[in-house]
């Protein structure tokens, strides 16, 4: 349960207190404190001063007790047990976690949790990868920071997923937190280089700069060059997705005065003969991200003279190695040093065959985290399986993600991995082909799996070798991996795979359907089935307003339901709202331009808030 559910549920709850009863003026940061029982001054005045009462005591002791519970679930029941318990689970909370960040204003966070050092924040659904969402949707952290800022002076960390930025957040966000040490940004957007140097300019105990998978526009702002002179604290700068030129003395003049530097993942304008001369100031590396893995056309022939070989040799803590971004296969013979230590190799951005990828891959005997494309076909997959025994997560990319295009993965492939990688908890496969028998096998052969994620790209597509639905394979998924609590499904489905999903996904937190289903009847049995189901995205199914309203009991449970070009009405979305009056019912329009009418919907994106429907929407979007 996130933050927002646990505080939904005292909301509702009568014996606990409102949010601004959590924290008496006595607790308000900064105030004094009453001294502590044990010490001196309190003994020398137990004559005139009476000892605390023995509710004081309980929560003293209790503040100690609950400092030992990291896990948000555990502490989220723990606040649950009494008054006294919620009131000092609030004063002890140092890291929130918002799943949806319409879920709860900034408000309600901060008057909740008066002491929070870190905070985490979720945006846009997944589905906005795809380009599913209207543009300017929403999802800022603009009302965020302002908050913050005046209420977490002592904030140190801040994690954005799928979230809308400006520079001038950053700026606030440099200014408000003389303490700030990690800022972690995934898929996020809005701001440029311009707030960048903002943050490297003002955060000067600056730990983790993580950048994954962010969109930066160029400001034309040299941003590296704001690092403070002298030796920093940098631990992890991570910046493999800036699509921006970067000033390499500047670079390297930084990594070489930051002798803690862990972490360090470059973008396409790093070339390969800067990357050796980055390796040589930072051989303590435990995650490299090579940038460009081939010389630049400038510096072509000076790049050659370097031995890279020896400087990943020289790298003995690597562990994590990404990047190969615009490959030369020939300079791969260069990470043979640092493979029998990998733990992770991220392939996804390399575009090599089998025979690049062997010489590597068996050399990997501690392998637990790959990424690949599909260019590596079966008979590299193959070569995976024989090679890595301790794999725990697997995902494999189209290098061609058309519908249509040769699919040079398939069965063959799922099946030599499910043999040969018993170990699987996780996997992402991209193929154009699929069987039942191989899906049952791996569910056979990898009972561990917590991620099954399995992307047949044709729409509609049966067992290739039987023309059945692939009802059974999915089927034997959730009947024979007990642990199994996420599940995207593809290919040709009827009802019953939804039924099996029903009986025997009991643990599974987030379904993903996508041109799947029979009728209302399969939508049906997950939302009668499926007790923990948090988040539900569906698109392109024949789900219609019958299966939508036979989820009412269950909607205030889910973090969010997300429905795109199925069969839905104005009218049944509706009653939805009507029934259900603290769920926040969004309509968005693909025109983007025009209010829908009272037919058909495009895109249903329900949620559940404390607070109300929020009052930053754009034109595609109706909130009922």
């Amino acid at each position: 349960m996130s933050e927002n559910n646990h505080l939904h549920h005292h909301h509702q709850n009568h014996c606990s207190p409102s949010p601004a009863e959590t924290m008496s003026e006595d607790d308000e940061p900064g105030r004094p404190q009453p001294p502590d029982p044990g010490s001196k001054k309190t003994r020398n005045c137990a004559a005139v001063h009476p000892s605390p009462h023995p509710d004081r005591v309980l929560e003293i002791v209790l503040e100690h007790v609950l400092q030992f519970l990291t896990a948000r679930r555990d502490r989220n029941a723990a606040s649950l047990v009494c008054k006294s318990w919620y009131r000092t689970e609030a004063l002890t909370r140092s890291h929130v976690f918002i799943g949806n960040c319409y879920s709860v204003s900034p408000s309600r966070v901060t008057a909740r949790f008066p002491r929070v050092r870190s905070v985490a924040i979720k945006g846009r659904p997944r589905f906005a990868d795809f380009n599913l969402m209207p543009l300017n949707w929403g999802a800022h952290f603009g009302p965020w920071v302002a908050t913050m800022g005046k209420a977490y002076p002592w904030l140190e960390r801040v994690y954005l997923k799928r979230m809308s930025l400006t520079d001038r957040d950053l700026c606030l966000l440099g200014d408000s937190f003389v303490g700030f040490k990690e800022l972690e940004l995934v898929c996020c957007d809005g701001f440029g280089t311009g707030g960048l140097a903002a943050i490297a300019s003002k955060c000067s105990q600056l730990r983790v700069l993580d950048l994954s998978d962010t969109e930066v526009m160029n400001d034309g702002v040299d941003w590296i060059s704001c690092f403070p002179e002298g030796e920093t604290c940098l631990e992890s700068l991570i910046f493999d997705y800036v699509e921006c030129p970067i000033n390499f003395e500047a670079l390297e003049s930084l990594v070489a005065r930051s002798p803690a530097l862990k972490k360090l993942r470059l973008n396409r304008e790093v070339s390969l003969g800067q990357l050796y001369r980055l390796m040589v100031r930072a051989p303590q590396l435990t995650h490299l991200g090579t940038g460009a893995f081939g010389p630049s056309e400038a510096q072509g022939a000076s790049d050659q003279e370097y031995d890279y070989a020896s400087a990943f040799s020289a790298c003995k803590s690597l562990v994590c190695l990404s990047g190969f971004r615009e490959i030369v296969p020939e300079y791969l013979p260069a990470i043979y040093p640092v493979c029998a230590n990998l733990v992770s190799l991220n392939l996804s951005h390399a575009n090599i065959n089998v025979e690049q990828l062997k010489p590597i891959i068996c050399q990997c005997r501690k392998l637990q985290v790959l990424w690949v494309l599909d260019s590596v076909c079966d008979e590299g997959l193959k070569a995976v399986a024989a090679a890595c025994p301790d794999l725990r997560e697997l995902r494999v990319f189209p290098f061609d993600p058309q519908e249509d295009a040769e699919g040079p993965v398939s069965e063959v492939g799922l099946q030599a991995i499910s043999e040969g990688c018993p170990k699987l908890e996780s996997i992402l496969y991209f193929c154009q082909r699929m069987t039942n028998a191989a899906v049952i096998a791996m569910s056979k052969n990898c009972p561990d799996l917590v991620v099954f994620r399995l992307c047949i790209m044709g729409r509609h597509q049966p067992d290739y070798v039987t023309r059945e639905p692939m009802d059974e394979g999915f089927g034997a998924i959730v009947m024979n991996c007990k642990k199994l609590t996420r599940l995207a499904t593809s290919g040709l489905m009827t009802d019953r795979a939804f039924a099996y999903i029903g009986k025997y996904g009991k643990l599974v937190r987030t379904l993903s359907v996508a041109f799947a289903g029979d009728s209302d009847t399969g939508l049906k049995y997950v939302l009668e089935g499926c007790h923990n189901l948090q988040k539900l995205e569906i698109r392109d199914s024949p789900f219609g307003d019958a299966a939508l309203l036979s989820g009412l009991h269950h909607y205030y449970n889910m973090r969010f339901l997300w429905m795109s070009s199925c069969h839905l009405s104005r009218q049944g979305c509706r009653e939805v709202a009507r029934a259900l009056p603290r769920l926040v019912v969004e309509l968005l329009s693909y025109e983007g331009n025009e209010k829908m009418d009272d037919g058909a919907v495009d895109v249903l994106y329900m949620y559940r808030s404390l607070d109300g429907p929020r009052n930053d929407t754009s034109e595609s979007v109706t909130i009922l």
